[in-house]
């Protein structure tokens, strides 16, 4: 039991063994025999597996059966020259059966297999392991850079990266020692080149000498010695050569051989047909052998009809499947609908929908290997980090109207947002320092409309050196469904939504909301605070400082415009680490003048106080705002405008008809740390 937990040792020291001891032909023979079947089911094994790490052992065994198969010559060198040219029975029958009665034919036979050996096979196993270890090797980077990138952004965890990391490590080492045990294959040839020059001009010497023979006795004898010897060992070098080459193209495969062959090799009938017919032709050429020509050119005829057929009984039987289910959901869809209530479940809307074209499913469909799903999940869980709602489920539909490359945005049932990608394309963006041009589709980034070029996998790396942001397809979809998010988040905050808030901070701290709601205010107000806040991007995670200000306020101001501003300034650390660079804030401040107009043309009503401004002195006033904004455009990336607080949500409010991206803060609003730069001041245009 514990020799055969040890096999593969006690299998090498004995390998070694037969060097040194003289072996009996009956056990020499036996020897032959298993070297020929170890290296038939090598090259078998190699021929059913789907990928190279499968068979992670073959340099290993590579050494092993050349360190057999070199033994094996040197015991049966030693049995040719020492007991007249008899090594046994499997040498003997090779030898016969090659040279066929013809010392020199079959010899000149021998030798030729020898050379395709060499020559053809391993050179060309050796080249391929050569060029396939250099290309892994120099992969290896970018495969690393590739499983990092997809650690940080949540598509892969922790786990999965080892794994990944693992498998590439191994696949460089597998690579690796394939190129340096390739060189073992071609000295083994060299190596029974040698032997069988030795055995041939050492046995004539030694028989005629030695032995009495003639020529003519010693030359039959020691040829079929030589040339039994020499196959026995080429055979199997020859298999272990094909198995080489086999597992070193199984890069791109998909399934072991047998399967590929019958897929790809079988999928063209018309390719088939087309080729009987020619060789059909061929029976028209002045002397042909035209039995064989045309039972192979009928042999190719009959298969390529029969795969023809095939594929058409094929495609007519999906055809009935298909219209069968079509009918079938017809008459289920009439039956589930003679249900009235089933009907008013068409008149819900969803949230948020998306849907795509489909050149893009293979991105979205989880079984086709799409993480579309899973980087919605990762962005919900950052939203909620970082906004303190909770983005609502995505609907994914498929179109079949719109454009293949094409995707919608909907919002409670409305297009909000629509645009297109290439599939297996990178998208390339200028920071404005690249060092070079690229060729490539012209495009425009739909999330933050800048000019970029969809390009090919092999022109990205060149992009990367010439300092370009190269973003595949799937990252554009996600951040431009993200950005539309964040945009409209405010109209998907539901009643429902905000039970669901307030039942959170029940949870630690109960008081709180026993105090505010409903008493001081109900959860319609506290629903438009709430959205009154997510619609300038301010992010809503402290409740419970939210509902402290309300608690406070509630209690003599009802508007819920100036509760909404008084709960901004609670939240002033939030507005100043999402506004500030650093330890200062560089803002656009408004003139005097239009602080006053704005305050001066307030009215209140039983519904809140709203502007009544002439349109003349808003034109005025937003000329003026454009102007400096143009003007100061190089200076900062995102105009800030700071008012005083009692005009900063009027002024907001009469900008966002005009410029609705404008960020406008007040005194009240930035800690008393910062330091405030103000770069410009807004006057009205006379």
């Amino acid at each position: 039991m514990r020799i055969l937990k040890n096999l593969a040792a006690v299998f090498v020291i004995m390998i070694i063994a037969l060097i040194i001891i003289p072996l009996p032909p009956f056990f020499l023979d036996f020897m032959f025999i298993m070297s020929i079947s170890i290296s038939l089911i090598i090259l078998l094994t190699t021929m059913f597996i789907g990928g190279p790490l499968e068979f992670s052992i073959f340099p290993s065994l590579l050494l092993i059966t050349t360190l057999l198969r070199l033994a094996l010559n040197i015991s049966s060198t030693r049995l040719i020259l020492s007991n007249g040219g008899q090594a046994g029975q499997v040498i003997q029958t090779f030898g016969t059966f090659v040279l066929g009665g013809n010392a020199i034919v079959g010899f000149i036979v021998f030798i030729i297999i020898v050379i395709v050996q060499f020559i053809v096979i391993t050179k060309g196993a050796e080249r391929i392991a050569e060029v396939a270890a250099r290309f892994t090797l120099d992969a290896m980077p970018g495969k690393q850079m590739a499983i990092d990138a997809d650690l940080s952004s949540g598509l892969i965890n922790e786990q999965d990266a080892k794994d990944r990391r693992k498998n590439i490590q191994r696949e460089a080492e597998f690579y690796g020692a394939m190129d340096g045990a390739t060189k073992l294959v071609k000295g083994d040839a060299i190596a029974s080149i040698i032997i069988a020059m030795v055995n041939l001009i050492a046995g004539t010497i030694i028989g005629m000498i030695q032995g009495g023979m003639d020529f003519t006795q010693v030359l039959s004898v020691y040829t079929i010695a030589t040339v039994g010897d020499g196959l026995v060992s080429q055979i199997p070098a020859l298999m272990i050569s094909t198995a080489t080459g086999m597992i070193v193209t199984r890069a791109a495969s998909e399934g072991n051989l047998n399967e590929d062959v019958k897929k790809q090799f079988l999928s063209q009938p018309n390719v088939l047909l087309i080729s009987g017919l020619v060789i059909m032709a061929m029976c028209f050429i002045p002397g042909a052998p035209i039995i064989q020509i045309a039972l192979l050119g009928i042999i190719l005829i009959i298969l390529g009809y029969a795969l023809l057929k095939t594929a058409e009984v094929r495609k007519q039987k999906e055809d009935r499947d298909e219209m069968s289910e079509l009918s079938s959901k017809d008459n289920n869809e009439a039956n589930y609908y003679r249900n009235i209530d089933n009907v008013y479940n068409l008149l819900g809307v969803e949230p948020i929908e998306m849907e795509f074209g489909y050149s893009l499913l293979p991105l979205v469909d989880e079984g086709s290997g799409g993480s579309f799903i899973d980087r919605i999940i990762i962005f919900r869980k950052q939203f909620a980090l970082d906004m303190g709602v909770v983005v609502p489920t995505v609907r994914l539909r498929d179109n079949g109207l719109i454009n293949p490359n094409q995707y919608l945005i909907k919002i409670k049932g409305e297009e909000v947002a629509k645009s297109e990608v290439l599939v297996d394309y990178y998208l390339a963006l200028d920071p404005g320092d690249s060092t070079g041009p690229i060729e490539g589709i012209d495009t425009v980034e739909p999330a933050y409309e800048i000019a970029g070029k969809w390009i090919t996998e092999s022109e990205r790396e060149m992009a990367e050196i010439y300092g370009y942001t190269v973003i595949d397809s799937l990252s554009v979809i996600v951040t431009h469904m993200s950005e539309v998010i964040k945009k409209h988040i405010h109209e998907l905050v539901s009643r429902q939504d905000i039970n669901v808030l307030l039942q959170n901070v029940t949870k630690v701290n109960p008081a709180i909301v026993e105090d505010v709601i409903p008493g001081i205010i109900s959860i319609a107000d506290l629903q438009k605070i709430l959205i009154n806040l997510l619609k300038e991007g301010i992010p809503i995670r402290d409740m419970e400082g939210i509902l402290e200000t309300l608690g406070e306020r509630g209690t003599t101001i009802k508007d819920t415009d100036m509760l909404t501003e008084y709960v901004r300034q609670k939240l002033k650390r939030t507005i100043t680490r999402k506004y500030t660079d650093g330890n200062s804030i560089q803002v656009i401040t408004l003139d005097q003048g239009i602080e006053n107009t704005i305050l001066n043309s307030t009215k209140k009503s039983d519904y809140g106080t709203f502007l009544a401004i002439e349109p003349q002195a808003v034109q005025k006033i937003v000329e003026g705002v454009t102007e400096q904004i143009e003007k100061l455009k190089e200076l900062v990336h995102q105009p800030i405008v700071l008012t005083s607080p009692v005009v900063r949500i009027y002024f907001k409010r009469l900008m966002d008809q005009f410029l609705p991206n404008l960020t406008v803060l007040s005194f009240n609003e930035i800690d008393a740390n910062i330091q405030i730069q103000g770069i410009g001041v807004i006057h009205a245009k006379e």
